[in-house]
């Protein structure tokens, strides 16, 4: 597996599912700026919250998964107890050519949702490959407690420094950034 890094910013996530773990889901998809469509005959209540704290970035269909919600989705999730709509889902996704994860069902993923620590443009993930979630998130935890709590600062700081030597005509590439990020994180 290659770890790659999505930019879901204004891209629209389907959620198929809306108990506590498709709510986990939409809000770190909701984290990355995603647009979330939820699909399910029934919502819990945390997801009716975070659609409450999100009512412009997040919609609730309150029915069955429908072929026809694939359409516009960048991603889609599922995350219910029923294997049938699982699999039925992962399948019209692979049709579509969307990329899809199933909670909990790595043979029903095109992709694995790591476990995410943000702290403005710095994210730190974990994954296992499906393996144990647990251990993922035991090890973005451990992780978490490492990074400095003016981490953000300091990449917006980086950011700052590289547009300033690209504003002057200069490349970034040649620059030994090592010494000068290990100085910014020993201050």
């Amino acid at each position: 597996m290659y770890p790659v890094m999505l930019d879901l910013r204004g891209r629209r996530v389907l959620i198929v599912g809306a108990g506590p773990i498709a709510t986990r889901k939409a809000e770190g998809v909701l984290a990355d700026g995603a647009l979330v469509r939820v699909v399910a005959p029934a919502v819990c209540d945390e997801m009716l919250a975070l659609k409450n704290a999100n009512p412009n970035t997040i919609t609730i269909d309150t029915r069955a998964y429908e072929v026809a919600d694939l359409d516009g989705a960048w991603l889609v999730i599922t995350a219910t107890n029923d294997r049938t709509v699982q699999q039925q889902v992962y399948d019209d996704a692979v049709a579509a050519c969307c990329w899809v994860n199933a909670a909990d069902d790595p043979d029903r993923c095109a992709f694995i949702l790591p476990a995410v620590h943000r702290e403005g443009p710095v994210t730190v993930s974990v994954s296992t490959a499906g393996a144990s979630p647990a251990l993922a998130q035991a090890l973005r935890d451990r992780m978490r407690a490492c990074v400095p709590s003016d981490i953000a600062a300091i990449a917006d700081e980086l950011r700052e420094r590289r547009a300033t030597i690209k504003a002057a005509g200069g490349s970034t590439e040649a620059i030994d950034w090592r010494p000068i990020v290990d100085g910014l994180l020993d201050r």
